[in-house]
């Protein structure tokens, strides 16, 4: 499938590693023009680094900016130019307590889960709509969907970002640009990845049965999604093949949703 990106410029926010990194790869070897984005200049050397091993030849660049902080948000948009393709990626999640997550840690997951997106697609949805072609893509998630009783702050923030892509979309009508969501399901990305491993050794197990453990009952592949498998879904997404999707989200999750819609 051709998925016409050669030459197409592309922004991801928080594409140093997991998802982000593994959509960077893909669009690039697509021949797309990638720019990574992670929170200081050693995590995007160390991604371009492998993005060039990954994909020789690559047209692959970074900027450097902590989205936690929208004084660097700003220079960053600054620095951007102009993007073809947007992907907000960026997203915190961890397990807490309801009862001890405390205002200053809500409002830093909203400025991160929500405020990211927000900042990103009014900065270059217009460009878009002037130019007469675009995709904004969310990297979304099935607890915005089905929210996690000891996540509860990051199923409520992404659920907040799912409305603002479905909205953001109502402002294209008649025009080539999309707006959409992927709702994707448990991923072993590399926070994950990480955490298992932790958990494991403090455990005095393999990482593979504690993997395996955490799988949920309720997944019909019965495995963790790699960060590949959402990637192909965004890469989609981006192309010119997907020109009749907009508004939706879509689900690259397991099966783990029990509903049909």
């Amino acid at each position: 499938m051709d998925t016409e990106l050669t030459g197409k410029r592309v922004f991801i926010s928080g594409s140093t590693q997991g998802i982000g990194f593994a959509t960077a790869a893909g669009l690039a070897a697509e021949g797309a023009s990638v720019v990574i984005n992670g929170r200081d200049d050693q995590r995007v050397s160390e991604a371009l680094e492998k993005l060039r091993s990954l994909v020789p030849g690559s047209d692959v660049s970074g900027i450097a900016a902590d989205f936690a902080d929208p004084g660097q948000v700003e220079v960053l948009l600054e620095a951007l130019g102009s993007v073809d393709v947007l992907v907000n990626n960026l997203g915190l999640f961890e397990v807490a307590p309801f009862a001890e997550i405390p205002d200053a840690e809500w409002l830093r997951y909203f400025e991160v889960n929500v405020m990211s997106g927000v900042r990103l697609s009014r900065h270059l949805l217009d460009p878009m709509l002037k130019q007469g072609w675009g995709r904004i893509i969310f990297i979304g998630t099935e607890s915005a969907v089905d929210v996690p009783s000891d996540m509860i702050h990051y199923g409520a923030t992404k659920a907040a970002a799912l409305a603002l892509s479905n909205g953001l979309a109502k402002l294209t009508p008649g025009t080539d640009v999309t707006v959409n969501t992927v709702l994707g399901g448990p991923t072993y990305s590399t926070g994950v990845a990480d955490t298992v491993e932790q958990i494991a050794s403090a455990q005095s197990i393999s990482p593979a049965t504690l993997k395996s453990s955490l799988v949920r009952d309720s997944s019909l592949i019965q495995r963790f999604i790699e960060p590949d498998e959402i990637a192909n879904l965004v890469i989609y997404l981006a192309s010119a093949k997907s020109s009749a999707t907009n508004g939706a989200a879509l689900r690259a999750d397991g099966g783990v949703l029990p509903t049909t819609v």
